[in-house]
């Protein structure tokens, strides 16, 4: 019982995915990244396991559809799981296991899935898809974050939401963003009010691991800085 959008921004070749279930920490247990190759999203009745695989093999160079049939073929229990990735080249690719239950499946383009399992309606997936083609050159965390909010709106998945993520990885080994609601009633929105206030922040603890302390000075003393003040 999960929906989730994946893609890559062809400006930045940034990775990101946005996700919401009932089960929680759902940031924990499903998407998968490696920094400036890809990204591994494994859900329904998931095994986190596929995802440190998938990664590995993107690392290696392998197109999204490889890994897709890889992680398949190691998987006994593959027709329970669903899966999609997305390679350093664009190219995306989606599975949707026999024994997940109706709606699931998934709209895949260049840069882009989304999908979810034991879903409302097909229109959980369908708004997603389209909000990120309608919303083209602007950036990838403010589009994962409005396709997240309008599959909700849409519907979502069967018995409702209790935990979201949004995470986006640029070619560091540190997350450029990493925002994750474990457990609330209304995760979406939760995550979306930690999204507004994190944002202006992004590009601060992005630089940060290689900056000189001193010179950046506190989130404070940057954010003055950046507004003129």
């Amino acid at each position: 019982m999960t929906f989730q959008i994946a893609g890559r921004c062809e400006r930045t070749g940034r990775f990101g995915v946005a996700i919401s279930t009932r089960p929680l920490a759902v940031g924990a247990r499903c998407p998968y990244f490696a920094p400036g190759q890809g990204v591994v999203v494994s859900m329904a009745s998931t095994d986190p396991r596929l995802g440190p695989l998938g990664t590995s093999l993107l690392r290696l160079g392998f197109s999204a559809s490889k890994v897709l049939a890889d992680l398949a073929g190691s998987d006994p229990y593959i027709e329970h799981r669903q899966l999609c990735v997305i390679d350093r080249d664009g190219n995306a690719v989606a599975r949707t296991g026999a024994h997940n239950k109706v709606w699931s499946g998934a709209s895949v383009d260049r840069n882009v899935v989304a999908m979810g399992n034991n879903l409302t309606s097909e229109r959980t997936v369908s708004v997603m898809f389209d909000l990120w083609n309608r919303t083209h050159g602007e950036a990838l965390e403010d589009r994962l974050m409005a396709a997240l909010e309008a599959g909700r709106d849409a519907g979502g998945q069967n018995g409702g939401q209790q935990s979201a993520a949004l995470i986006v990885y640029g070619s560091e080994v540190n997350a450029y963003v990493d925002l994750r609601v474990d457990l609330h009633a209304e995760p979406i929105g939760e995550l979306r009010r930690v999204f507004d206030v994190f944002r202006p922040l992004i590009p601060y603890y992005y630089i940060r691991p290689s900056a000189d302390p001193a010179e950046l000075g506190r989130e404070v003393d940057w954010l003055a800085r950046q507004s003129g003040a």
